[in-house]
């Protein structure tokens, strides 16, 4: 029996009775797992405690002294929750975490066991950088790196089965000191966008002091039978299925977005949230999604680089705990053809320590300046630099969603809603006007009437935008689901730091020759606005009609990872990123080339498993289904029935005979193609011959046969699951 029909047979019996949530409210368990600072003041001294919440709130740096007091104080707490190892978590550049498990038990010279934890230990580890990628930082031979203990976010318990292990957030670096990681650069994206917005801030209120960039993504992802999902090849090594025909039922009813939670599914979402709650992780938001099996979850908005190591950290606790479901989690951008893909959009704003949100527009925009001011900087840098946020989404993953159901297309464009354009239309009207020296900050714009009260929502939503605000924040929908959120947010938090300083600039030359501050700012923002006119489309992003119209607008459109890739390593990108001092020149490089192998490897996988599948698959099953039909027509034959009587299936035999020479001689083709690829040396290169030569070649069109394939062979002959028992049954 095949493991399609063993899974199918056995699928009831699949069920997981997990913990009764009833045991205890989310108040009750939240953060018990985490070492924050309501816990550290009963495990630390005043001392401690005092250098930990300066480091966290303030960014000081910790001494080496204060810090074995604070790395005894967490050993405490982690050993009495049972802990007895600990390890530096962190997330290099494959796109998963990382951790080396060392434990807290040593012997003195004397042979004496003692379980020890010092600050040395908290603060720098040693793990193996020549086996990560570095895109040429690090050579085999050269295998030193550094994690270091990122302080600004909180130590936690990682339980897996029984056991337990203390987990310390770190930035990775090279021996050198180069980022090898994805959080390193982020920290210093978000410290020169505080820098950055806390003095233009002050040209409203002196006393902001501090702004902090926050998060709220929105986990997209497909739940599956395990058993399903072990029976096809493509599913467990490329996460995605390469083939299968479009089952006669898919999203076209529109019946299961918001509907229902399946009981299996509902059982494992609820046990995730636990674990999650555990760790400190604020879920507040399930549903189901679009697609069938697809679902969402979404948190509380927290500060970015929470936010990012609670989303990593999420993506892990989901695919493990859903094994104990005997479910399979599925993050891949598209794993399933002719439904809609899955997205992480990132919900992104600014908040002072003043308690404002410099993108809330409150009821009336027209008179909040401040607002005016961040907005359009925010509009100004993604018009400016549309190019890096491209590049900061590009996979080869996220290639197959951008532009398909429901997923913004690859044209990067921004949507504000008909409310704040009428605003943006009246303050770009007034360009050459001379302003009167009596007029306040708002100039008096007389908006009132094309701006209804709609407190936060002064905007409509457009599912098509890339990159759209939605209230009080702009939601970049661009990403996709298996991201980490740490990419796209170092680019958004830098090129926003660029375009607010250049402001900054701007509107203190006008100031200093005379101009009045309010009518400064003015200026200015009316000058960004003329400038980022082409980037704001209110429209389809689907359309073809969008797509001429951006051409002619000079937006690009840069539908595939490796040409996407170069805007990394352009001047304007290593202008951009020095001067925030986000990357070198040498980081910029070494990710881009990180970035073109990554790419390789990921279609390199997938045209070897649409060859694997084909050959030892799906042809033997249509022959061994070609001789059945060969054994009736010659029985037919055999009783003198005359041609007539065996007309079909002889039809069926040539469909499949074409389709079987077809198919095989494109996977023929398509290997041809490979090997003239791997003997390619420069990355860009080999990265798009793959992508044109063997992706786009290729992929679709074996795609499409091997579909029809699955539609003419009788359903107890084909060995893997289809899309209606993925999708439908669990």
């Amino acid at each position: 029996m095949s493991l399609r029909f063993e899974a199918l047979k056995n699928l009831n019996s699949n069920v997981f009775n997990s913990p009764d949530p009833r045991v205890a409210k989310i108040t009750a368990i939240f953060g018990e797992n985490v070492f924050t600072l309501k816990t550290a003041r009963e495990f630390l001294s005043d001392e401690a405690y005092k250098s930990l919440g300066s480091s966290i709130k303030g960014g000081k740096k910790i001494d080496r002294t204060v810090a074995s007091q604070i790395a005894n104080g967490i050993r405490a707490w982690a050993e009495s929750k049972g802990v007895t190892h600990f390890t530096h978590w962190f997330q290099p550049l494959t796109g998963t975490t990382a951790e080396k498990h060392d434990s807290f038990f040593t012997l003195k010279g004397d042979g004496t066991a003692i379980e020890e934890f010092d600050g040395a230990a908290l603060i720098q580890q040693e793990p193996d950088a020549s086996s990560f990628p570095s895109g040429g930082l690090r050579a085999t031979f050269e295998a030193r790196g550094y994690t270091a203990w990122d302080p600004s976010s909180p130590a936690f318990i990682m339980e897996i089965g029984n056991g337990k292990t203390l987990c310390i957030p770190t930035i990775f670096v090279s021996y050198t000191g180069e980022s090898l990681d994805y959080k390193a650069p982020l920290l210093k994206a978000l410290a020169s966008l505080d820098k950055a917005a806390v003095e233009v801030c002050n040209y409203f209120d002196k006393n902001v002091q501090k702004v902090t960039p926050t998060l709220g993504w929105e986990q997209e992802y497909f739940v599956i039978d395990e058993a399903l999902a072990n029976a096809r090849p493509d599913i467990v090594l490329c996460d995605r299925t390469v083939f299968g025909a479009t089952p006669a039922k898919g999203q076209q009813l529109e019946d299961h977005y918001f509907g229902s939670i399946p009981e299996r599914v509902y059982a494992f979402m609820r046990d995730y949230e636990t674990e999650s709650y555990k760790l400190g992780i604020p879920l507040r938001t399930r549903h189901n999604e679009v697609a069938p099996s697809q679902f969402e979850c979404a948190p509380i908005y927290e500060e970015v680089n929470i936010a990012v190591d609670h989303n990593t950290l999420l993506m892990d606790v989901m695919t493990r705990v859903a094994k104990r479901h005997k479910l399979r989690v599925l993050l891949h951008e598209k794993p399933f053809a002719g439904i809609n893909g899955s997205g992480k959009h990132n919900n992104w704003s600014l908040a002072t320590d003043t308690g404002v949100n410099l993108l809330a527009p409150g009821k009336t925009p027209k008179t909040n300046l401040m607002f005016l001011t961040f907005f359009v900087n925010t509009i100004k840098a993604v018009s400016d630099y549309s190019d890096i946020l491209r590049a900061s989404i590009a996979s080869a993953a996220n290639d197959f969603r951008l532009g398909a159901n429901e997923a913004p297309p690859a044209i990067i464009s921004v949507f504000i809603g008909q409310y704040l354009t009428k605003v943006l239309n009246e303050v770009e009207g007034r360009v050459g006007e001379k302003f009167d020296e009596q007029d306040e900050a708002i100039l008096k714009l007389d908006l009132h009437r094309s701006i209804p009260e709609l407190l936060q929502d002064n905007t409509d939503r457009n599912r098509t935008s890339p990159f759209a605000f939605t209230g009080n924040k702009f939601e970049f929908r661009a990403v996709g689901s298996s991201a980490n959120c740490a990419n796209a947010m170092t680019a958004l938090n830098t090129i926003m730091a660029e375009t607010l300083k250049n402001f900054k600039k701007e509107v203190d030359g006008m100031i200093e020759k005379g101009e009045k501050k309010e009518l400064a700012i003015m200026h200015v923002i009316q000058k960004s606005i003329v400038e980022s006119k082409s980037i704001l489309f209110e429209g389809d992003g689907y359309s073809e009609d969008w797509a001429n119209e951006a051409e002619k607008r000079g937006l690009p459109n840069v539908k595939t990872t490796p040409l996407a890739l170069d805007a990394m390593v352009t001047d304007k990108a290593k202008k951009l990123y020095k001067n925030n001092g986000v990357y070198t020149h040498l980081e910029l490089e070494a990710r881009h080339e990180i970035e073109l192998e990554k790419y390789i490897k990921k279609v390199q996988i997938e045209a070897r498993m649409l060859g694997e599948i084909t050959t030892n698959y799906i042809l033997p099953s249509a022959v061994k289904y070609q001789n059945t039909l060969l054994t009736n027509i010659r029985g037919l034959k055999e009783l003198g029935l005359d041609e007539a009587s065996y007309k079909n299936q002889k039809i069926i035999i040539e469909r499949l005979s074409y389709l079987i020479n077809t198919v095989s001689e494109d996977v023929t083709n398509m290997i041809e193609a490979r090997k003239v690829c791997n003997g390619m040396t420069e990355s860009r290169e080999k990265a798009i011959a793959y992508c044109e030569t063997v992706k786009e070649k290729f992929f679709d069109a074996i795609r499409y046969n091997l579909d029809k394939l699955e539609l003419l062979v009788a359903d107890d002959e084909w060995t893997l699951p289809k899309y209606r028992e993925l999708l439908f049954l669990r």
